[in-house]
């Protein structure tokens, strides 16, 4: 069972990663990881060094191709594994306004929903992602 929690602010340094929740056109924007048949929203873990801002900017462009758009942050959240530490990411909305082609790193396929299918195995992260869109949808985006 994981746990979800969200947060007003934390510090810089709690950051492990990014996750980008994009709309285009009115599309929320997914990827496909190359060894995974699910979907997930774009994102990744931060480099040593990198601001959590720069690594949103740098996993949306490496997962989707997003070129031209814009970015702001939502909040910070955890989730937490029975038995294991929490990892704390950062979330943010991105209205992607220009799709270039889709860089040669991990992503398979970059796919636009109106809607998502209700298939409990369609979510890479299905204990997680759920959540995250709420609280993106819970600000009347989209």
């Amino acid at each position: 069972m994981i746990q979800v929690a969200f947060y007003d602010i934390a510090e810089e340094s709690l950051f492990d990663f990014a996750v980008i929740i994009a709309i285009k056109e009115g599309k929320w924007i997914l990827c496909r990881h190359k060894d995974r048949r699910t979907w997930e929203f774009p994102g990744g873990h931060r480099d040593p060094g990198e601001w959590i801002e720069d690594t949103a900017r740098r996993e949306l462009y490496e997962e989707t191709g997003a070129e031209h758009y814009t970015l702001q942050p939502v909040c910070a959240y955890s989730y937490l594994r029975q038995g294991e530490k929490a990892s704390f990411g950062m979330l943010y909305y991105a209205q992607v306004d220009e799709l270039g082609p889709l860089p040669a790193f991990e992503i398979e396929e970059v796919k636009l929903y109106d809607k998502f299918p209700e298939k409990k195995d369609f979510w890479t992260y299905p204990d997680i992602q759920p959540f995250l869109l709420r609280k993106v949808s819970g600000l009347g985006i989209k």
